[in-house]
């Protein structure tokens, strides 16, 4: 009963502390490393763990190169300094 008792303590105090994850990139990852795995002599779990490691990088990128487009758009064109603004 303790041992019951200690692994819900356990179980819980896990639960409320863990942070959220956060999957982009995984999920897909790892299901295109598991197919790819499964094919490759019967290695799907570690297909899966690799797929998912290789998806989530993509995903960083991605978002990465997102927010490097986002802030290149919403900056004002500089005036060049040597132009006439008499024309």
């Amino acid at each position: 009963m303790k041992a019951i008792l200690g692994a819900l303590a356990l179980s819980s105090a896990i639960a409320l502390t863990a942070a959220p994850a956060d999957a982009k990139g995984c999920i897909k990852g790892a299901i295109v490393g598991a197919v790819a795995g499964h094919y490759a002599h019967h290695h799907a779990l570690i297909g899966a763990a690799a797929g998912c490691v290789v998806g989530r990088h993509m995903a960083k990128k991605h978002a990465a190169d997102q927010r490097g487009q986002d802030a290149t758009q919403d900056q004002a064109p500089t005036p060049d300094p040597n132009k006439d603004m008499k024309d």
